[in-house]
């Protein structure tokens, strides 16, 4: 069950930041405390797997608070942050034995996170008067919590 719920976790985190998610679960698999060799799943722990994602991440980051970055609610965007939650989803739930449940709980919480995520983050931008400190904030909150969920798991 808390495989599931860390999860949903690790999905909202995708609907936040696409790509911290499975930099997240990669660079846990890597450092051996997420055991994915059996699984298909397996290149996440590969030693370059990690970089590879973190470095996309970090051009993500960036390219979040130019002002010609399409809204996370299109279509390919809210789809991608769907697949990357489902893909950090079922890792997190691998060891476990619930890689589809983790998949599907992880892509649903994709969902919650991006929809919740744009509420938060307009809501924000509207108190500050402007959108870089909400997204700042935001890019804090989901590496935080990446962080925290990869190590519960």
């Amino acid at each position: 069950m808390l495989a599931l719920i860390l999860a949903f976790l690790i999905g909202a985190v995708a609907g936040s930041r696409t790509l911290l998610a499975p930099a997240a679960v990669s660079w846990a698999a890597y450092a051996g405390w997420l055991d994915l060799s059996g699984s298909w799943l397996f290149f996440l722990g590969h030693p370059v797997s990690p970089w590879v994602f973190t470095a996309m991440a970090l051009v993500e980051l960036i390219v979040d608070k130019l002002p010609t970055t399409p809204s996370r609610k299109l279509p390919f965007p809210f789809a991608s942050r769907i697949a990357g939650g489902a893909i950090a989803g079922a890792a997190i739930s691998a060891d476990a034995g619930f890689w589809i449940g983790g998949l599907v709980a992880g892509g649903v919480g994709a969902v919650a996170g991006t929809l919740l995520g744009y509420a938060a983050r307009m809501r924000l931008a509207a108190a500050f008067g402007r959108d870089r400190p909400a997204a700042l904030l935001e890019d804090a909150v989901a590496l935080a919590a990446a962080i925290l969920i990869v190590a519960a798991a």
